[in-house]
């Protein structure tokens, strides 16, 4: 697959089909990840890849942290935030989640960091593409929260800065439309002085 074809063409579907992803597979797409641009070759990523009973303590880790973020969690509304908050490891039968290590070179810089870890998804992302897969990164704040950073053993400093739901596609997704680049770009070719 051309390289252009593959970034026009990968969509982030959500709705995948509940079959095990095979592992070479997964493990191609962390083998692009790790080819990500990083500064300094810093390589401030780490991975944890999920997958069928590995999925369940996510879950109830997502659970506990959920009760401490929601106004009344022995509300019928609150019971209901908590439930689908804690359901989502088994949105796609495998997922990665993706962290920001930041490395101790001195020379490192935190958001060239963040952009190298990015590019890794990206890279995974289209790699799922390349191979068939359906992926699509989602973050939020509850993945930071102190009792999933725990259940991951990361450093006060480390970060999860989404998961990865990887599965075989069960939805089409074509009508993405996007500026053209030329309505976002500015041009300069030439000295003013």
């Amino acid at each position: 697959m051309d390289v252009t074809e593959a970034i026009r063409g990968r969509r982030s579907l959500g709705r995948v089909k509940d079959t095990p992803v095979e592992r070479e597979k997964i493990e191609a797409m962390l083998g692009s990840a790790v080819w990500a641009p990083n500064h300094h070759r810093t390589e401030p990523w780490k991975f944890f890849v999920l997958s069928g009973e590995g999925r369940k303590p996510l879950s109830r880790v997502l659970k506990e942290a959920a009760r401490g973020r929601v106004d009344d969690p022995e509300s019928e509304e609150g019971k209901k935030r908590i439930e689908k908050i804690s359901k989502k490891p088994f949105a796609a039968p495998t997922v990665i989640a993706v962290v920001l290590s930041p490395s101790d070179n001195p020379k490192a810089i935190y958001i060239e960091d963040v952009c190298a870890v990015a590019a890794a998804t990206q890279n995974m992302l289209l790699t799922a593409h390349s191979l068939g897969l359906s992926a699509i990164w989602r973050s939020g704040p509850i993945y930071n929260t102190p009792p999933v950073k725990a259940h991951f053993g990361l450093r006060e400093d480390e970060e999860i800065l989404g998961l990865v739901f990887v599965g075989e596609p069960d939805m089409a997704k074509d009508n993405v439309k996007r500026a053209p680049f030329d309505e976002k770009t500015t041009w300069i070719d030439s000295d003013d002085q």
